[in-house]
């Protein structure tokens, strides 16, 4: 939460810490990135005591998918220089939370009970 409104306050000093530098455009989209972090935030905390099913199913689904997408925009990003050493540690967030929305993915096995 604290990430998401900083970047939607101050977008041009949290991408300066990272070494990118913005335009208008990337102040716009970074913003719009800022907001995607916070509706994310809130769809998964007032979710997070629901019961099983198809609702839940698709919100685990689809913050797994934003998730996995994160890892790859961001190694992309460093790759191609335009991130510092420091994003390593945005690809190792994303990385641990896809691999932790996707373990929920997972079908769940049934405690067997003894007769």
């Amino acid at each position: 939460m604290c990430f998401g409104i900083t970047i939607l306050l101050m977008p041009n000093f949290i991408y300066s810490i990272f070494g990118a530098t913005l335009a208008a455009g990337g102040v716009f989209a970074a913003r719009e990135y800022g907001a995607s972090l916070i509706g994310n935030l809130m769809l998964a905390w007032f979710a997070r005591n629901s019961q099983a099913s198809d609702a839940r199913w698709a919100i685990i689904l689809a913050l797994c998918v934003y998730d996995a997408i994160g890892v790859v925009v961001t190694l992309i990003a460093i790759l191609a220089g335009a991130l510092n050493l420091l994003a390593w540690l945005v690809v190792a967030l994303y990385l641990f939370l896809a691999v932790g929305f996707g373990y929920f993915l997972l079908p769940q096995k049934k405690p067997v009970q003894a007769n």
